[in-house]
C-alpha cells in the first residue's frame, strides 16, 4: 500500500491496484496504490479511510477483462459481484447473506463487474463468469464494499485491457500503459 498525495475532504480519492495503472495521472488528486487482489484492496482502503481525514468519495480506476464479445473501452460499473465467494452455499449454512451483489448505479446501462482473486486467463473460467457478469477484475468489489461500509460514495471505472481468456496475461501487460493513458484522460474529463 502506498498513498501518493494528501487526502482532501472536498475531493475524491483515486484507488488503483498497481503503479502502472496510475502512470499518467497528473497528481492533482490523491492516489492509493493497493496492490493486487481483494485482501490488499480492502486492507488499503480501510486503512486510509480510518485516518483522520477522509475523502469526499472513492473512485476505483483500473483495468478489466471482457467476459463477453463487444465489451471494450472505458466503463463505469453498474453493479459488482464476487465470483470467488459462494454466497448461496454460505446462506444455506448460516441463513445469512455474505458478499451480496452491490448495486452502484441501479437502472443504468453500465456493466456488471465480477471481482475475485483469480486472474482469468482460461476459457472455462471466462465462460462461467460470463453467465453472471460482463467484465472481471481483482479489486473492485473490495474497494466498493469498504467505501460503502464507511458511508462514502464510490465509483468503479474500468478500461478493458484484455478478453479474460487464453493470452490475457500477455495482453494485459502489453496494454497496461495505453489503459493508464485512457484512465488518466477519463479522470481529467470527469473529475477535473
Amino acid at each position: 500500500m502506498r498513498l501518493i498525495g494528501e487526502i482532501d475532504p472536498a475531493r475524491p480519492l483515486l484507488v488503483v491496484a498497481v503503479e502502472g495503472e496510475a502512470a499518467h495521472l497528473d497528481g492533482s488528486l490523491p492516489v492509493l496504490l493497493t496492490g493486487m487482489g481483494k485482501v490488499n484492496a480492502a486492507a488499503s482502503v480501510a486503512s486510509v479511510l480510518a485516518g483522520p481525514v477522509r475523502p469526499a468519495s472513492v473512485v476505483n480506476l483500473g483495468t478489466a477483462g471482457a467476459l463477453k464479445p463487444g465489451w471494450n473501452g472505458t466503463h463505469e460499473v453498474r453493479g459488482v459481484i464476487q465470483h470467488d465467494l459462494d454466497t448461496g452455499a454460505l446462506h444455506s449454512l448460516t441463513g445469512l447473506v455474505w458478499g451480496a451483489p452491490l448495486e452502484l448505479r441501479p437502472g443504468t446501462d453500465g456493466p456488471v463487474l465480477a471481482t475475485g482473486d483469480l486472474f482469468v486467463s482460461e476459457e472455462r473460467a471466462r465462460a462461467r463468469l460470463a453467465e453472471q457478469a460482463d467484465l472481471v477484475d481483482m479489486e473492485g468489489y473490495a474497494v466498493a464494499s469498504v467505501a460503502l461500509a464507511a458511508g462514502l460514495p464510490v465509483r468503479l471505472v474500468k478500461h478493458v485491457s484484455d478478453e479474460a481468456g487464453e493470452g490475457a496475461a500477455r495482453t494485459w501487460l502489453d496494454s497496461l500503459d495505453d489503459c493508464a493513458r485512457v484512465l488518466a484522460a477519463w479522470v481529467a474529463e470527469e473529475l477535473g
